[in-house]
Parts: structure tokens; sequence; C-alpha cells
């Protein structure tokens, strides 16, 4: 295979990653604020839920230090070096771009997500995740 297939195709890849992230952490909670209503027990797994408080704590740190999503970083470069400066590849490549890369002030995403991660703290009380427990110990029931 060539190599700037190869270079091309791992970018597709990671802007996958970066796509179904962005997914986790816009759904994630959606469905605990549904799930809540719908007592849906899985919206309450601990694991889960600070799973998706740390990758709104990432997006939000990122914002406020001005640095660059890793995965942002990653995918250009191997763009870069598939000779794709700009989005000519597949479809869903492009149109993954589209949804995830779209222009307003730096600004505007620093209080968007900071909003969003309010929301996700407000929701640990709203909505409140089971206890974590030690491994070994058992319920008795």
């Amino acid at each position: 295979m060539e190599t700037r297939l190869l270079y091309s195709l791992a970018a597709d890849a990671i802007l996958v990653v970066h796509a179904a992230f962005v997914l986790f952490v816009v759904l994630g909670l959606a469905l605990t604020l549904v799930g809540k209503g719908r007592a849906w027990h899985w919206v309450r797994h601990p694991g889960f839920r600070l799973a998706h408080l740390v990758a709104i704590g990432i997006v939000v740190l990122q914002a406020w230090l001005g640095a660059l999503c890793p995965l942002t970083a990653w995918e250009m470069a191997l763009r870069e070096k598939a000779g794709d400066v700009v989005y000519a590849g597949s479809f869903i490549a492009y149109w993954l771009h589209e949804l995830l890369y779209y222009q307003a002030p730096a600004w505007v995403f620093i209080v968007v997500y900071t909003l969003f991660a309010g929301l996700v703290i407000l929701s640990w009380f709203w909505v409140r995740p089971r206890p974590f427990r030690r491994k070994g110990r058992h319920d008795a029931r």
C-alpha cells in the first residue's frame, strides 16, 4: 500500500476516534438526563460518570489553556504527510471534519465548553452516581 494512503487512512481513523469522543461527551450528558427519568441503572455507573466528567474536564482545560487538542494535532500532521492539505479525502472524513471543526472565535468555545462542563457537574447532584465499590467486597442482599 502506498505510504501517502496509509497516512490518510490513519488520519481518517483519528478523525473517527475524535468524533466518537465528542459523541461520548455530548450524548453522555443527554443520556444521563434521559436515563434518570427512565430509571436506566447504567447512567448511575460510577465508572461511566467519572469517565464522562474527566472527558469534558480535559476539553475545558484545553480551551482555557488555549491548547490544541492532541487528536487534532495528530490528525493534521498525518494529513500533511499524506499531502492532504485540504479535505479532499473520503466523504465520511469530509463531513466529520465539517461537524468537528466549525469556525467561531476562541472565547465562544471556552464559554460553551465551560457551561457544558457546569451542566455535567450539576448532573452529578441531580442524577447521583452509585458509589465505587472495592474489589472483593460484596453486598449482603
